[in-house]
């Protein structure tokens, strides 16, 4: 059985909204991610493991606010206080954070099929999220990450790179829609193409 995308139902590729007589490199891209293994981790507040000495595909858990720590296929994104949402473009990954991270110390949950992602790349990438969010995404950097609402959708925003701007949104899969359709309206004075 193959899972079904998020944003099945939505999701078109082609050009829109304002795009007429723009450059390609000048428009939103706006995508699904699909296919990610994604999982979040909880440490107990009574565990005393100290979070120098677990890595996970190279990279160690960084108990600092907004801050992502990555590699070329994973990504920590900080959630809050001894809370994190890993994010993978490699497959058997999640058996490798369950042999990692022991369950007398954390808890963790698989959230692959649960969650929407949508990625947003372009020099507007910012002023779009601004129309809805109440965050100042002028403090956005790259590997940062915050927790937010997107026109009263629950959110969370992952900074991939600068120059342009590439952000991930990743949603609760059944507020997905919901939050395509507001990106994408937000994004149509911009012009976009739907990849």
């Amino acid at each position: 059985m193959s899972s079904i995308s998020a944003l099945s139902n939505v999701h078109f590729t082609g050009y829109f909204g304002d795009h007429s007589g723009k450059k390609e490199n000048d428009l939103l891209k706006i995508s699904e991610l699909k296919n990610l293994s994604i999982a979040q981790i909880v440490q107990y507040k009574n565990s005393k493991i100290n979070l120098e000495s677990i890595n996970i595909n190279d990279l160690k858990l960084k108990n600092d606010p907004l801050n992502v720590v990555s590699n070329n296929d994973t990504r920590i994104l900080w959630s809050g206080p001894k809370n994190w949402l890993l994010v993978s473009e490699k497959k058997n990954i999640i058996r490798e954070i369950y042999s990692v991270f022991k369950d007398t110390d954390f808890a963790v949950t698989d959230l692959s099929h649960s969650r929407a992602v949508i990625e947003i790349e372009g020099h507007d990438a910012k002023e779009v999220l601004k129309k809805g969010c109440p965050f100042n995404f002028n403090d956005l950097k790259k590997n940062n990450s915050i927790n937010s609402s997107f026109n009263n959708i629950v959110f969370t925003v992952d900074m991939i790179t600068t120059n342009p701007d590439k952000i991930r949104l990743f949603a609760l899969r059944s507020f997905g829609e919901s939050l395509y359709h507001s990106v994408t309206d937000a994004s149509l004075e911009f012009g976009f193409i739907a990849r």
